[in-house]
């Protein structure tokens, strides 16, 4: 069973810049796709970024251009680069593993599996 820890959230202030990494215990992102999803509060979990196992990205569009997925398959590390940051993104960060191996389209919660801990961004005004 894998096993995801995220890292890499704080507080910043708005317009800066944070990268977070997400970690996987076995090798696994050269099969399955990692989707990136945050939850603020009183609010559900949503989609933020994911990319696939062949390396298609895709992005909400409330962080298109800011945020960039990539990943270091060598190191079982996937990062969600995020620029421009602004109040509106204050959440807890997850990262998950997709359900289907060598998946090239997942941008829904139930398309992950393997969720991780989480980590606080905090982003003041």
């Amino acid at each position: 069973q894998v096993q995801l820890v995220e890292s890499g959230g704080g507080l910043v202030q708005t317009g800066e810049s944070l990268r977070l990494s997400c970690t996987a215990s076995i090798r696994t992102f050269d099969k399955y796709a990692a989707g990136w999803f945050r939850q603020a509060p009183g609010k559900g979990r949503e989609f933020v970024a994911s990319l696939s196992w062949s390396n298609h990205d895709y992005y909400a569009d409330s962080v298109k251009g800011r945020f960039t997925i990539s990943k270091d398959s060598a190191k079982d590390t996937v990062y969600l680069q995020m620029n421009g940051l602004t109040p509106e993104d204050t959440a807890v960060y997850y990262c998950g593993r997709s359900q289907l191996v060598y998946s090239d389209y997942d941008t829904y919660e139930r398309d992950f599996l393997n969720w991780g801990q989480g980590t606080q961004v905090t982003v003041a005004s």
